[in-house]
């Protein structure tokens, strides 16, 4: 019964993430909509300068590896990451080679959606990607921007983020990506 309710549950929560239109000209073929816990977000990827890094975030999509994958990193002001199917806490990456960085001159403000990676390798990102909530300036030409967020800012907004003062930014019950797809592939 328990079960039965929770389905009913998620598909009542689904309906308006479904009903939402994507935004008017979008390359569907290069944008992902995340349906999360909290509603919908709509990222365009940029595959003019880092077309490498936005093929890797649309092959996971489309193997699935992103559904069901927490926000296990949020920091109000600063970002949310997410991506890790793996180990569903910031230490996994996918079965695919690291990438190369492919760094450009578009600055972390607001909205952007850069890859993540270790901390002393530039070209170690792999299927994690965060979200910027503010300007991030001491970013710039330290991780690859692959995309920003055309519609659902006010989703990012509201991801239960870390507790203040928490340098780690790990999230307690977080938030979940329920369903990551290739916009194009939306039926």
């Amino acid at each position: 019964m328990i079960r039965i309710l929770a389905v009913l549950a998620a598909l009542l929560f689904a309906v308006p993430a479904l009903a939402q239109t994507l935004p008017a000209n979008l390359d569907k073929a290069n944008a992902i909509v995340i349906d999360t816990t909290k509603g919908r977000i709509v990222i365009k990827l940029r595959t003019d300068i880092a077309p490498q890094h936005a093929e890797r975030i649309k092959q996971l999509a489309r193997e699935g590896y992103y559904n069901n994958v927490p926000f296990h990193r949020v920091m109000d002001g600063f970002m949310a990451q997410t991506g890790d199917g793996q180990n569903f806490n910031g230490t996994g990456g996918s079965k695919y080679p690291n990438l190369k960085q492919e760094f450009s001159k578009v600055h972390f403000a607001r909205g952007i959606v850069g890859m993540a990676r270790r901390g002393d390798s530039v070209d170690s990102a792999n299927s994690q990607f965060f979200i910027m909530f503010a300007d991030g300036g001491s970013l710039d030409n330290q991780y690859t921007v692959i995309g920003e967020v055309v519609q659902g800012m006010d989703v990012v907004d509201k991801l239960k983020k870390a507790p203040p003062g928490s340098s780690s930014g790990t999230v307690t019950d977080p938030d979940k990506m329920v369903k990551v797809q290739v916009a194009s592939d939306i039926k």
